[in-house]
């Protein structure tokens, strides 16, 4: 066996087609779009180049087929935020059932990083955003992965523990039917809050999308910045972000809580697009266009995906959460909504508060992801992530 840095063209096809050929047989992977995962490593699209680096390779056996692959990257950013070591990462792994390989790939990716000074890697992440391509699948083989979400054998989790990989974090994906009951616990907050005026919940309607970015930053940034490793969101990310969903955008899914008119909480969620993915096999061209705006027509897709939820500290425990979902619930049960099921996107098991809130929407995990973590050094001690207060 030998292992290729991804240079060139030929390279980068083998690079996408080898998860095809691999999960050939699989009948709830739905392969993702070739365009999102090039422009994982295209330097003009993907703006952490502008503070890290990453290299990729292909494995291959004796006879020059493409058994495994991976990516390894920095992100400066993050190198030291809330580490213990500098701290890189990988990703991007796929490989055939031997472990033998797979220690291939884990090396490679390893003395990568110690060349730069890293002492341990995470894996497999994204190099980007925690949203996309994050953890390995442990629990919930039996649903379909949704957009950008890492869908991957179940022996690959035997691979990453047995080369000394350990459990940096657990990240839950709940679920549940559009239809059915909340915890009272969740009613009893909403009633607490209607009893103050200056409250107000509210989908964003299309004519004010304009102000969606700024709503965003102002939420995100006091809700979620500054703690743990998650960076602070700049007006250039948040309009880039809001660029992103604007083509499959619905307003009956994007929520804010206001206070006194200013925005506190939202609770924002998007179709989700890889039940329309899933038919057009990896390709946006002219064919793959037209089966998205068929598909997109026809409705045929019923599940919405959550992927932010955020309430300011100092409205926090007042049954905020509570009555921001009351009222999106109060919408989607009514007749006429498009969707049928729901998922949000995954939650770390570092962060309870959050947790405790979407438990009471009676929604059970169904899909579980493990972040890992390897320590080069294995005599350090290791720690998992820190619990956010």
């Amino acid at each position: 066996m030998k292992i290729r840095e991804v240079l060139t063209t030929r390279d980068k096809e083998e690079f996408l087609q080898l998860p095809i050929r691999l999960y050939k047989n699989s009948q709830k992977w739905i392969r993702p779009l070739d365009a999102d995962v090039e422009g994982v490593f295209d330097k003009e699209k993907n703006k952490t180049f502008h503070h890290g680096e990453c290299t990729r390779w292909l494995l291959q056996n004796d006879s020059g087929e493409t058994i495994g692959r991976v990516a390894a990257f920095i992100n400066q950013k993050i190198v030291n935020k809330g580490n213990d070591q500098p701290t890189g990462g990988m990703g991007f792994f796929e490989c055939i059932e031997s472990e033998q390989a797979a220690f291939l790939l884990f090396d490679q990716c390893k003395a990568w990083l110690q060349e730069r000074s890293m002492e341990a890697m995470d894996g497999p992440i994204n190099f980007g955003n925690r949203d996309r391509w994050w953890g390995l699948l442990i629990e919930g083989y039996e649903r379909e992965p949704n957009y950008q979400c890492n869908y991957n054998f179940p022996y690959y989790q035997k691979f990453f523990e047995a080369y000394g990989f350990q459990v940096y974090f657990y990240q839950l994906t709940f679920g549940r039917p559009i239809e059915g009951p909340l915890d009272d616990r969740l009613y009893e907050k909403a009633l607490l809050v209607e009893k103050n005026p200056d409250y107000r919940f509210s989908y964003l309607k299309k004519s004010e999308w304009n102000t969606l970015p700024d709503k965003i930053l102002k939420v995100y940034n006091r809700a979620w910045a500054k703690r743990g490793e998650i960076p602070e969101l700049t007006s250039l990310q948040a309009k880039h972000l809001v660029k992103q969903m604007k083509p499959i955008m619905d307003e009956k899914l994007l929520w804010f809580g206001y206070y006194k008119d200013e925005p506190i909480a939202f609770f924002l969620s998007l179709p989700e697009v890889n039940q329309i993915f899933k038919y057009v096999n990896g390709k946006m061209d002219w064919l793959g266009k037209l089966k998205f705006v068929w598909h997109t027509f026809r409705k045929t897709n019923k599940k919405a995906f959550g992927i932010l939820f955020g309430l300011v500290p100092e409205h926090q425990g007042k049954g905020v959460d509570g009555a921001i979902i009351e009222n999106f619930r109060k919408m989607a049960q009514a007749q006429g909504f498009a969707y049928t099921e729901y998922e949000m996107n995954w939650i770390g098991d570092f962060n309870p508060k959050m947790i405790r809130v979407v438990e009471q929407i009676n929604a059970p995990v169904v899909k579980r992801h493990a972040t890992y973590r390897k320590l080069f050094d294995e005599s350090k001690p290791f720690k998992r992530m820190p619990i956010l207060n």
